[in-house]
């Protein structure tokens, strides 16, 4: 009589998932990195890598259904997954009162910075996906045929070059009020959307929709004209929207990721932001690159002690290349070429 199949524990299988998930969250950090360390200015060509990147991300199809999908919902397992791990393992590196063992070894040392680095990360990752993907988020308006987006920032020298280069024009309050002034201006064309929206309602059938009509140019020049108006009204309410403080002005570029650029130099002048986010590259790069290497073991690729000990080597280069594209991008987006 053959005995029963043992069923596979539900915490390895979740185990298991943590690791694939962690994984994946490497190779998007890869990504994110490579992307974010061209914003570095010093390196020439005035961020046009980061810009092209950010571009190339931002027009992808279903956008937000991709970030959730393959970013929100990886980084949210594992991270629950995570919070559970911190919650019941310990730590068996540093000295203690004899209740728990106390082993001063490279690979237990390793695991207690990768318990501290999870702490770091969950904090670190919250702050920075509210900060650039809500906060500072570029916001998006439509002028005449173009697509515009502002960022709110404060200004300094390095920028009256940087914007020429870039294609970008600022505005301080001064601006905003000559451009509402300028709106006021053209206050007659208000009754320019008033015909528009009669003349979209002409010979409309609820059933069928707009019925067939011959084209006319003078409905050309009427609608035309009534969404350029549009269009600068919009454009002024989103200037107005912002709430400029002494010294900041709002950016208005033509590309998102060139926006988006500006955002990130932005953070970086301050000093603050340049510690929280040291820290917090070094963070992820040493959790990345020594789960790296736990996956290795954990699924059976590495199984020898030389073969182990290879991989730390391989690991430790991987995350020095890490912290490289990390730190330039902290350190050279705005403080290493105070001029651009």
């Amino acid at each position: 009589m053959s005995a029963a199949p043992v069923a596979t524990p539900k915490a390895f299988i979740w185990r298991r998932i943590h690791s694939l998930m962690g994984l994946w969250i490497v190779l998007f950090l890869i990504e994110h990195l490579l992307t974010n360390s061209q914003a570095a200015l010093w390196l020439g060509g005035n961020g046009q890598g980061f810009v092209d990147m950010v571009n190339a991300i931002h027009n992808l199809p279903y956008l937000e259904v991709i970030e959730i999908t393959l970013i929100g919902v990886p980084i949210l397992i594992h991270a629950i997954w995570g919070v559970k791990y911190l919650l019941t393992g310990k730590f068996n590196s540093n000295r203690s009162d004899g209740s728990t063992p106390y082993l001063p070894l490279k690979r237990n040392r390793a695991y207690t910075w990768q318990r501290i680095t999870s702490w770091i990360l969950l904090i670190g990752i919250i702050l920075h996906v509210t900060k650039f993907r809500f906060l500072e988020y570029p916001e998006k308006v439509h002028v005449g045929d173009q697509t515009v987006y502002l960022v709110n920032i404060s200004m300094d020298n390095g920028l009256y070059t940087l914007a020429d280069c870039l294609n970008v024009a600022l505005f301080n309050a001064d601006a905003v009020t000559k451009e509402r002034a300028a709106l006021n201006a053209r206050g007659k064309e208000q009754t320019l959307l008033e015909v528009a929206k009669r003349m979209e309602k002409e010979k409309f059938n609820p059933w069928t929709g707009p019925v067939a009509q011959e084209y006319s140019t003078q409905k050309a020049l009427v609608l035309g004209s009534a969404q350029n108006y549009q269009a600068h009204v919009n454009f002024v309410q989103t200037l107005e929207k912002e709430k400029l403080s002494p010294g900041h002005v709002i950016a208005c570029a033509k590309e998102f990721g060139t926006a988006s650029l500006l955002a990130v130099r932005n953070t970086f002048k301050n000093p603050i932001y340049i510690v929280l986010y040291t820290i917090f590259v070094i963070a992820a790069c040493f959790h990345a690159c020594n789960g790296f290497w736990t996956f290795l073991i954990t699924w059976g690729w590495v199984l020898k002690m030389v073969a182990q000990r290879a991989w730390v080597t391989v690991s430790v280069v991987f995350m020095a290349i890490l912290l490289f594209l990390g730190l330039i991008a902290v350190w050279g987006t705005y403080w290493i070429n105070l001029r651009t």
